[in-house]
């Protein structure tokens, strides 16, 4: 815990990562933790001022709450930015590049290692698009609610921290075994409707083939391409207060239709996780950096950014994994994997 204070302490001027740090809360938990839990004094990082409530199974395995993360402020749309106590909060790797959001302190705090975990919240890609940016991995749970089109979501270094995280937040989610390894999946690198740069999506293909070498996946081709209906429009409906539903409605239905059909004959989709590179502070302009992510807090299925390289402009990049319905087990077994082999860098 002294540790992680102490390193927040002094990176996060520049960093920008945090709202609030709870220094001598923390260090008075971290001291009466019982040592028995299975989390006794691991120290996390919450989203948002809001962000202990969400956090309470992590707290009742032992976990230690540090601060409060940065989330976005007054400012650019499609919430890829943060805005900390000091300042904005700059990509890790590229300080003029923003590190995505809205867990956007989450991803830079854990991509530094101020924390080994931070919680996120994920109701467009708000775990997924940060954790591809920073070079973490980034967790969405499956949507228990999917009115809401939000799910808790975790960032973490390592496959077996997710997993512990997984362990507290969603036990039975945690105790369902996967096929076994390799497993078959499908790769779209646009989901059949969205505008994605070459670069991304070069980067997460790489990685799908260094999946593929390593025993992981085995991909198939289906029938037809999978083609799904862009989510935009009904994401945003179904987030305007007032807006007639319908049609967002018949798009959900269509979309699980179609992704019901892939799930039949394929445990994992894999695309980019973003269809571009990290943007500068000034905004994302016209392009969606949530293109190929709302899909999924549409549909309820749980998903996973697992990093995937790196692009000529120095920042990372990511690679989606999607699979059905209560299946995050799986997803982390195939994050394990990539890291034992070296796929995932």
């Amino acid at each position: 815990m002294a540790a992680a204070l102490g390193r927040i302490a002094a990176a996060d001027a520049s960093l920008g990562a945090f709202l609030e740090v709870w220094a001598a809360d923390a260090a008075r938990r971290a001291a009466e933790v019982d040592a028995r839990l299975p989390l006794a004094g691991v120290p996390i990082a919450v989203k948002g001022r809001r962000g202990l409530r969400a956090a309470g199974p992590l707290l009742a395995a032992g976990c230690v709450a540090v601060g409060a993360t940065s989330v976005p402020g007054p400012g650019p749309g499609w919430q890829t930015w943060g805005l900390g106590a000091r300042g904005r909060t700059v990509n890790p790797w590229r300080a003029d590049r923003t590190p995505g959001g809205s867990s956007a302190g989450a991803a830079a705090a854990v991509a530094t290692g101020l924390v080994p975990l931070a919680t996120g919240g994920d109701g467009a890609g708000s775990v997924r698009i940060p954790a591809a940016w920073c070079g973490v991995l980034g967790l969405k749970l499956t949507n228990a609610d999917r009115t809401r089109l939000a799910a808790p979501g975790v960032l973490t270094r390592s496959a077996a921290d997710a997993a512990a995280y997984l362990r507290a937040m969603a036990p039975r989610a945690a105790g369902l075994a996967g096929p076994a390894l390799p497993v078959p999946a499908l790769w779209s690198p646009d989901l059949g409707f969205a505008a994605v740069d070459e670069e991304p999506v070069a980067l997460a293909r790489a990685a799908v083939d260094r999946l593929v070498a390593a025993g992981a996946v085995r991909l198939v081709r289906p029938r037809r391409p999978l083609r799904l209906l862009d989510p935009g429009p009904a994401w945003l409906a179904l987030r305007t207060p007032g807006a007639d539903p319908r049609d967002a409605l018949r798009t959900r239905a269509e979309n699980d239709r179609r992704l019901a059909l892939l799930f039949g004959t394929a445990a994992l989709l894999l695309t980019p996780t973003t269809p571009t590179a990290p943007h500068g502070h000034e905004g994302p302009g016209d392009r969606y950096s949530t293109a190929l992510t709302w899909a999924f807090n549409l549909s309820g299925h749980p998903a996973l950014s697992l990093p995937a390289g790196f692009g000529t402009d120095g920042c990372p990049a990511g690679l989606q994994l999607v699979a059905p319905h209560g299946a995050e087990a799986l997803l982390l077994a195939v994050a394990q994997r990539a890291e034992d082999t070296g796929v995932s860098p």
